[in-house]
């Protein structure tokens, strides 16, 4: 009976060695297993890569300075750019990353996000030591409040000095598009100053506004790493739409983030809303 017993706790402590614990896993977009080889190879051919990333989720943190590092690799002309940055902070960013003004500087006088340190920060100095350009995509917070209150046509008024850091008006908002209806079916902002059409609108001239910037720097022989929220490229939706509109012949390749219990079971919910699909514990720590 004691032999017994000393075999099954051998045999309990085999099995959770054995046991591997994954971080995440990817798919491509018809639901197929993936490896992160197969996935930068294909980068190769591309012109944008739209990393999608969940804002809060230190894999996606991890795996976009990763990317980087391999795209940048792969060719020495690459280009950064992020969501998280806003294209009037572009002056304090290219004077950081030339080594002009002190850390403190730039994120004391820059708009920073709370989770800089953490998680954009290594991208920022990988950039710098790299001698890369690193782009401000994003529209100022302020004009997009501006049409989230008012609406598109408010973006008329603003000075003629601050309309360079927006997408070219008029800004055209394909309300068909999921990214935008979604707001529409919430129905939010009844009886209030935001309304759930003008939030739509609020989110297409972040969409436009970071596709504008994305092409104003694209050149040829280069790649741009774009990073954003896997909303603002997820389904070949947001960006990729707006990018697509202005050159349909670009190579574009996305990665959605998705959260879920079980890493090894594909969701067909999620197919098709990436080339990509990085698939992540749900119970992965949290960055912020």
């Amino acid at each position: 009976m004691k032999k017994i017993f000393i075999a099954f706790v051998f045999f309990g402590i085999l099995v959770n060695s054995n046991a591997q614990l994954s971080a995440f896993q990817l798919y491509t977009k018809d639901g197929k297993k993936t490896t992160y080889e197969k996935m930068v190879k294909s980068f190769e051919d591309a012109d944008i890569v739209l990393f999608g990333e969940l804002h809060n989720n230190p894999i996606c943190h991890w795996l976009e300075l990763e990317v980087t590092k391999t795209m940048y690799a792969q060719n020495k002309s690459l280009l950064l750019g992020a969501e998280m940055f806003e294209s009037d902070d572009q002056l304090v960013l290219n004077e950081y990353l030339n080594g002009i003004i002190k850390e403190t500087h730039f994120t004391t006088e820059a708009k920073m996000w709370n989770n800089y340190k953490t998680d954009y920060k290594p991208l920022i100095e990988f950039a710098k030591d790299s001698s890369l350009k690193f782009i401000a995509t994003n529209i100022p917070r302020r004009y997009a409040n501006l049409v989230a209150r008012k609406g598109l046509e408010s973006l008329e008024t603003i000075d003629a000095n601050a309309k360079p850091f927006i997408a070219p008006l008029p800004i055209e908002v394909n309300m068909e598009l999921d990214c935008y209806k979604m707001f529409l079916e919430m129905g939010m902002g009844h009886g209030s100053e935001m309304t759930s059409e003008k939030m739509a609108y609020s989110q297409a001239t972040k969409d436009a506004t970071m596709a504008h910037f994305i092409l104003l720097n694209l050149k040829e022989g280069s790649k741009f790493l774009h990073f954003n929220g896997s909303y603002h490229s997820d389904n070949f939706e947001s960006i990729y739409w707006y990018l697509k509109k202005v050159n349909s012949n670009l190579n574009i390749i996305t990665i959605s983030s998705i959260e879920q219990e079980n890493i090894g079971i594909f969701d067909e919910e999620t197919k098709n809303s990436g080339d990509f699909i990085l698939i992540i514990p749900e119970s992965m720590t949290k960055t912020y």
